[in-house]
């Protein structure tokens, strides 16, 4: 039999506010200059993507404008000069695309709402309105900014579908207010009843389950068709130049410009650029980690934007340069395919949990599948509307006989 004493003694360098700091920062177990050499590489890539940019783009666009823009003198016209590029594909660029544009329409609005869902959690969670230590409250910001983004949701599917030239506008909104949402609810339900098999502490209540549905049906989907009205509503986009009536004939594309190789390039750059942040959220989510440095979050969240966008301006130009107009469903694709690099990742990192049961396999691969999914249409549709915006402007800056 032994007894022990504690004496709790006050530091009076230490701040209030500050008081958990050292039992979120484990002690300091990860110091922060990881985190500032994670930003400086993604600053260093986001600065190559852009310096790339500068000199391909920047340079070649102008050269291309002023060639083709020019009055050609009696000469040329009389050599007939064969004309190249880009400008070709002037009457065909903005096509309506051959597969699925509801499809489409409602990738990238479910995007826009994860994205949107995204930037306010972090930037709520920033400011210090959300903590760490609690992680229910964190969830449920997420899930609270996830339904009243359903507007946006809407609103993008529904101005897109329209310019598009859809016309069956009731059940793109309804695959739109039940699409996404109702495929994670459905696999959140299924791992739950396993967690709950299982007899799992993690497991949710049922009465939780209720919350998200009346969430769902009473909140989101009635912001998903207020945003689709509204949608619908607005003026479509004016494209600069006009469509022609037969389809140009695209001509064979080298190997480096199949949709395979540049989705693997495409990926793996923006991959790189948040890969230290995301050991460390994969470390708070599975292994009981506190994540805290929602600052450093927020920034390789915006350089990931960047990233995304400036990659595939860089191949949706050197596609429009091999005269194939496809660029709807590829520029989606080519910033999407991130995900799949964030989802091979969990398969690496999934080799340090030390797992030992099957249900332990579906729980881990079944919410890594639904977060790479997400990602896929977030980031996805940050490389379309980046590419919207780019055909529009060079395309406006043209003169078409």
């Amino acid at each position: 039999l032994f007894t022990y004493d504690v004496i709790w003694l006050e530091d009076p360098k230490t701040h209030w506010a500050s008081r958990w700091d050292v039992y979120l920062s484990m002690d300091n177990a990860i110091p922060a200059r990881v985190h500032w050499l994670s930003i400086l590489n993604s600053l260093v890539i986001v600065c190559v993507l852009s310096a790339m940019i500068i000199s391909v783009l920047v340079g070649n666009l102008r050269k291309d404008l002023a060639r083709y823009n020019r009055v050609p003198t009696d000469e040329e016209k009389a050599e007939e000069l064969e004309e190249r590029g880009w400008k070709l594909v002037h009457a065909d660029v903005f096509r309506t695309p051959s597969f699925s544009p509801m499809a489409l329409s409602i990738a990238c609005g479910t995007g826009a709402q994860l994205l949107c869902m995204a930037f306010w959690t972090i930037i709520f969670s920033a400011m210090g309105f959300l903590s760490p230590a609690k992680r229910g409250a964190l969830f449920m910001a997420e899930l609270l900014f996830f339904v009243l983004m359903g507007f946006v949701n809407g609103y993008v599917t529904a101005r897109l579908y329209k310019n598009l030239k859809g016309k069956a506008w009731q059940r793109a909104t309804l695959a739109t207010a039940l699409g996404f949402p109702g495929l994670s609810f459905f696999l959140f339900f299924a791992m739950d009843i396993m967690a709950w098999s299982m007899g799992s502490s993690d497991a949710v209540p049922f009465t939780t389950m209720l919350v998200l549905i009346i969430m769902w049906f009473g909140i989101s989907v009635p912001l998903v068709f207020a945003g689709a009205f509204f949608g619908y509503k607005a003026e479509i986009i004016e494209f600069p130049v006009k469509t022609s009536n037969i389809p140009r004939q695209i001509p064979d594309q080298p190997w480096f410009m199949g949709a395979p190789f540049t989705m693997m390039i495409g990926g793996i750059l923006p991959f790189g650029a948040c890969f230290v942040e995301l050991y460390f959220i994969m470390a708070s989510v599975w292994n009981e980690y506190y994540y805290y440095v929602f600052g450093f979050l927020l920034v390789v969240f915006v350089i990931l934007i960047i990233t995304c966008a400036e990659i595939t301006l860089l191949f949706t130009y050197f596609q429009l340069c091999n005269e194939d107009y496809h660029w709807w469903w590829r520029s989606f694709c080519t910033a999407g395919s991130t995900a799949i690099y964030v989802f091979l990742h969990s398969i690496v990192y999934f080799k340090t949990l030390g797992a030992n049961s099957l249900a332990t396999y579906l729980l881990y691969f079944g919410y890594m599948g639904l977060a790479s999914l997400g990602l896929f249409l977030m980031t996805g549709s940050i490389g379309f509307f980046a590419s919207l915006w780019f055909n529009l402007t060079i395309f406006g800056s043209l003169k078409v006989d």
